[in-house]
């Protein structure tokens, strides 16, 4: 019978913080063959690899001049490699042409524009159900701010001009009491929005928060980034509405409305004109990228969709077990 030694049952993920906090080369070093040990592992391994990329650097700390270091460079590599394979093999639904990406990312935007999470959630989530969703959610655009300045790098013309005028949207039009971020900050102190850790969460929540950073670290891939991102302004306001009936149905604090409503109106908006501006005027001028365009909202419809899937189990199937079990009561 073969024992495991505490040291190898130890995840990677955990490792690699240890070995940054410490700033310890050598503990680095040991890492250089190191291989997580499933899908969790490797999402929240990514995480920490990214948020030496993109955390702000008061919390990053010192642990930020090992972001281009060669073994965690290998680690990244190897977990994206994967990941990149499994995304890789999505195939688009029947009926969508990624040879017209504008009709292509309607198509797809359109699939699930209001799942059923959303609408349970408009109609009969307890409060407590509410503020649970909102939490693995995060809102409809967490991060979306450095996402648009990323994925404007090396852009020109009408293309970066939109993601200019997106971004500025996102910072409040210079208004700081408007930056969306501070709307959202003000959300979660208003409702009590707790922190759920990474080990509570499902793996498809982790790949979800982990997809940004998958883009924004990759240059090669800003082309499915701008399919990306363009996917979630397609679809956020919709989804952003439904919230908001939850809020009136359950009776929310003021503060919590601000950052929904802003995303509820403007969300629609700015869906049409990254088809219009952003990305139209890109394939125009780069054919090539079209396909990868597509790619890149089908990988973003996916990775959300497994997470909307697992929550919708998780939230209406609890409720609907618990209201079974009182009904035979």
């Amino acid at each position: 019978m073969t024992t495991t030694s505490a040291s190898s049952a130890t995840p990677l993920a955990d490792k690699v913080k240890a070995a940054l906090q410490h700033g310890d080369q050598s503990e680095l070093l040991a890492l250089s063959d190191a291989a997580p040990q499933g899908a969790r592992d490797r999402f929240t391994t990514l995480l920490a690899i990214y948020a030496l990329h993109t955390a702000p650097l008061d919390e990053i700390g010192e642990a930020a001049r090992f972001q281009h270091h060669p073994v965690i460079a290998g680690l990244k590599q190897r977990c994206e490699q994967e990941w990149l394979a499994e995304l890789s093999a999505i195939e688009l639904p029947e009926g969508v042409d990624a040879s017209d990406p504008i009709a292509a990312m309607r198509a797809l935007a359109a699939r699930d524009r209001l799942p059923a999470v959303y609408k349970w959630l408009a109609r009969s989530a307890s409060w407590d159900e509410v503020v649970t969703f909102l939490a693995l959610e995060g809102g409809p655009d967490a991060g979306f701010d450095d996402l648009v300045a990323a994925c404007q790098v090396g852009l020109f013309g009408s293309a970066k001009m939109e993601l200019a005028t997106n971004y500025w949207d996102e910072m409040g039009d210079g208004d700081p009491d408007a930056v969306h971020t501070t709307l959202h900050d003000r959300l979660v102190e208003a409702i009590g929005m707790p922190r759920i850790p990474l080990a509570d969460q499902p793996v498809s929540a982790l790949a979800r928060a982990a997809f940004g950073g998958l883009l924004a670290t990759n240059r090669w891939l800003q082309s499915e980034m701008l399919g990306a991102l363009g996917l979630i302004e397609l679809q956020a306001g919709p989804r952003c509405r439904l919230v908001l009936q939850s809020f009136q149905r359950c009776g929310a604090p003021e503060a919590a409305y601000p950052f929904y409503e802003v995303h509820a109106e403007v969300d629609p908006r700015h869906g049409k004109d990254w088809l219009d501006k952003a990305i139209t005027p890109t394939v125009t001028e780069r054919p090539a990228w079209g396909k990868r365009i597509v790619r890149g909202a089908l990988w973003r419809s996916a990775v959300n969709g497994a997470f909307l899937a697992d929550i919708t189990t998780q939230l209406i199937g609890e409720t609907t077990t618990r209201d079974s079990q009182a009904a035979a009561a």
